[in-house]
C-alpha cells in the first residue's frame, strides 16, 4: 500500500538551453515522494520471525501477531522468557530512506525476562538477514532505535541507540559504548509515540521523537561487543555499514507496532539541496489519507 505524502514542489534548473532567439531554463519534474507502507494492518506478509533457539520462519509461541491493526509482540504462550530474544524482519534490505513508526508498550513484563529489558524494546536497521543470523544468536548485528518506556517514577529517555556489533562515530570521533542516550523525554504511561529515523547509507544516521531530532550519528560500522555469537562475516571491526535489513524486536516487554512506513531516498542522495528540503517534512511521518 502507498501513500502520497508532501508532495514538494521543488523545480529543478537542469540549466540554460539555448534556441535560436533566446535563453530558457528547463526544469526537471517535481520530487513527490511517497511513503511506502511495510505492514498491510492484517498480517505478517513480507516479514519473517528469527526467535532464539528456532530456525528462521519459525515463531512457536506465537510472539509475533496482529491484534487491532497493529504488529503485537505477545508473551502469552511463555511460561518463561528464557532469553528467547526475537526479531521480525522485513524482507528487503534498504540502504537511504526514512523510516516512521508508532509504538506503544502495554501490558506486563514476561516471566523471566531480565530487568534492564523493563519497557524496553526497539527496531533494528542496517541489520544482517534472518537467514544468516545463528540458531542461538541473541540479537542480528545492527544498529538499534531503542525504545524505552517510564516505570513511574525514573527518567528513562526513549530512542536511544544501541549497538550490537557496531560502532557509530560521534563529532568525528569512534564512539565505542554499547548504547548512546537520546536527548529525548520519558513516557511513562502506554500512549502511541512516534518513531522516525532519517538513514542515509554509511554516512549520517537521525533519530526523532514525535517529529522532534533527538539524536545523531555518522559512519555506522562494524565493531565491538555484543557479537561474539555472530557469523566471522559480521565481525569484521571497520567495515561499513551502508545497508541492511529492518527488524522489530522482542525483549520480553509486551509492545505494540503500528503506521510503519518508509520514503526511499536512495535516488536523492546525491543531491544535497533538494534532500535537505524533502527530509524537512519527513518527520511528522505519513499524512492519514
Amino acid at each position: 500500500m502507498k501513500f502520497t505524502t508532501y508532495v514538494f514542489l521543488l523545480l529543478l534548473v537542469a540549466g540554460c538551453k539555448r534556441n535560436t532567439n533566446s535563453n530558457t531554463e528547463a526544469p526537471q519534474e517535481a520530487v513527490a515522494p511517497e511513503w511506502v507502507s511495510l505492514f498491510n494492518g492484517q498480517d505478517l506478509e513480507g516479514w519473517t520471525p528469527k526467535i532464539k533457539g528456532e530456525e528462521p520462519g519459525m515463531d512457536s509461541l506465537g510472539t509475533f501477531i496482529v491484534k487491532d491493526g497493529a504488529i503485537s509482540v505477545s508473551y502469552r504462550n511463555y511460561e518463561n522468557f528464557e532469553n528467547r530474544f526475537g526479531h521480525l524482519f522485513y524482507k528487503k534490505p534498504f540502504s537511504s530512506y526514512f523510516l516512521s513508526l508508532e509504538y506503544r508498550f502495554d501490558g506486563v513484563q514476561s516471566r523471566g525476562g531480565e530487568g534492564w529489558a523493563f519497557k524496553n524494546s526497539g527496531v533494528m536497521f542496517h541489520s544482517q538477514s534472518a537467514a544468516s543470523m545463528k540458531k542461538d544468536q541473541n540479537f542480528p548485528v545492527s544498529l538499534e532505535g531503542q525504545f524505552l518506556g517510564g516505570n513511574g517514577q525514573d527518567e528513562r529517555p526513549t530512542m536511544n541507540l544501541c549497538t550490537p556489533g557496531t560502532h557509530v562515530k560521534m563529532a568525528d570521533t569512534l564512539v565505542t559504548p554499547h548504547c548512546i542516550t537520546a536527548d529525548a523525554p520519558t513516557f511513562h504511561g502506554n500512549e502511541w509515540i512516534r518513531a522516525g529515523f532519517l538513514v542515509l547509507g554509511d554516512s549520517l544516521v537521525v533519530h526523532y521523537v514525535n517529529g522532534k531530532e533527538v539524536l545523531r550519528y555518522t559512519h555506522p560500522q562494524l565493531g565491538g561487543d555484543m557479537a561474539e555469537d555472530a557469523d566471522e562475516k559480521f565481525r569484521q571491526a571497520g567495515t561499513p555499514l551502508k545497508e541492511g535489513y529492518i527488524a522489530l524486536q522482542s525483549e520480553s516487554h509486551p509492545i505494540d507496532f503500528r503506521n510503519i512506513a518508509l520514503v526511499n531516498l536512495e535516488n536523492l542522495v546525491s543531491d544535497k539541496e533538494v534532500l535537505a528540503k524533502i527530509i524537512q517534512e519527513l518527520p511528522q511521518g505519513p499524512s492519514s489519507e
